[in-house]
């Protein structure tokens, strides 16, 4: 009998990963469902760089209210309904982009936007903490690879983009096929997760005041904000690629549509395929080698890009930019965890600082392409991997003296 409940808890272990890694692909795959496609998506919408640019802005809003609002929602309402919620909400999201490239309407398109930056930023924060309250009971590291099958969603919806491109698929299609799918595989994944919540609890006996205060002197820490730097740049990175890669690819380099939803499809891939087996790499060479090794190749990899003068050197460039943003954020969240007392707080900061630079470097890269071009405005990734590889001394462990 005793077997028999350790082999059921076993079970439904599993079936609670399974469905935190669905969530964790589920993001990565929104993420990645318009990214590749805007060249097209901006004819059919009939707009210029810049207006996309502002458009992607409205991801960033978003994305600002779904990672404030993520944990009192799980505390709320637990971690079952939440995140199951929160699959229903994004591909809503996404199903409106589609509707609104179909009618050519770019406010409602802006919506969409919004509110998939809303539903991605929640499913990102809740997927974090349920993913380590899984670690906590398995009693060892899974985070790692949960973090992988973000990047294999995202390989995956750059995959679906690509494939669709090349069939002639138009946009407003794609993302409406898309979202039946996200719908329907997240809502039954979903009932893989235990009731109850996993959301840290507020301390009852503090103020409003107090607990603002308590947060904010993490903003501080020069250590802290030096790991918010890698993760700064890193996410920007990252999130530049997600929305501008493909378009930068069209543009800057005169290929097709679908060419350029294929080589964001080996970004993808390559990062992927990264944070899966660098695990030995950075128990071997530890965190502050590993960020400069990766940052390094992301150097070369963005400069590649900029100015390769064949299809296989940016190619190439693709897959070094992709190593280059792999390792930082995973990385920087452990440093920060064990960078002082209160870890929870301590990653509060540095995961702001990463998600907000993920969501607003995009209207950011696309003001700076409405002057010099998408290409030439990926030479600001170039520059903050250098700030990175500047910085990443500071995920050295802290060394306790007693």
């Amino acid at each position: 009998m005793h077997q028999l409940g350790v082999d059921e808890d076993r079970r439904q272990l599993a079936g609670w990963r399974n469905a935190i890694v669905i969530a964790f692909a589920i993001g990565g795959v929104s993420l990645a469902a318009w990214g590749p496609r805007l060249p097209e998506l901006r004819l059919e919408l009939g707009v210029d760089v810049g207006t996309i640019g502002l458009m992607l802005g409205g991801v960033t809003i978003g994305s600002i209210g779904g990672l404030l609002s993520a944990a009192p929602l799980l505390r709320r309402l637990g971690g079952r309904r939440a995140l199951t919620a929160v699959v229903v909400l994004v591909p809503v999201a996404i199903a409106v982009i589609g509707t609104a490239a179909a009618l050519h309407s770019v406010a409602l398109a802006a919506v969409g936007f919004v509110v998939a930056g809303a539903g991605i930023g929640s499913l990102d924060v809740m997927a974090n903490v349920e993913g380590t309250a899984i670690e906590a009971l398995a009693g060892r590291t899974l985070l790692p690879l949960m973090h992988a099958a973000w990047s294999g969603g995202a390989a995956l919806g750059a995959g679906i983009a690509a494939l669709c491109a090349w069939l002639g698929i138009t946009p407003s299609a794609q993302l409406l096929g898309e979202a039946v799918v996200i719908l329907v595989v997240g809502v039954l994944a979903m009932r893989g997760i235990p009731d109850g919540t996993r959301a840290e609890e507020h301390d009852t006996t503090l103020t409003p005041r107090q607990r603002l205060r308590q947060w904010a002197r993490g903003w501080a820490d020069v250590r802290l904000l030096l790991i918010g730097v890698v993760m700064l740049g890193v996410e920007l990175g990252e999130g530049s690629a997600n929305n501008w890669l493909a378009l930068a690819t069209t543009d800057g380099h005169g290929q097709t549509a679908a060419v350029g939803a294929l080589f964001f499809t080996v970004f993808a891939v390559s990062e992927a395929a990264t944070r899966v087996f660098a695990g030995p790499v950075v128990d071997r060479l530890g965190r502050v080698r590993t960020v400069r090794w990766t940052t390094a190749l992301g150097i070369v990899g963005a400069v590649l890009f900029i100015v390769g003068g064949s299809w296989w050197l940016t190619l190439v460039g693709v897959v070094l930019w992709a190593v280059g943003v792999s390792m930082g954020f995973p990385l920087g969240m452990s440093a920060a965890a064990q960078s002082g007392p209160n870890p929870a707080a301590r990653v509060s900061v540095v995961a702001s600082i990463g998600y907000f630079a993920n969501f607003a470097g995009p209207p950011v890269i696309g003001a700076i392409a409405e002057h010099v071009g998408a290409l030439s405005a990926l030479w600001l990734v170039a520059v903050l991997f250098v700030a990175v590889f500047a910085a990443s001394g500071s995920l050295r462990p802290v060394v306790r003296r007693d």
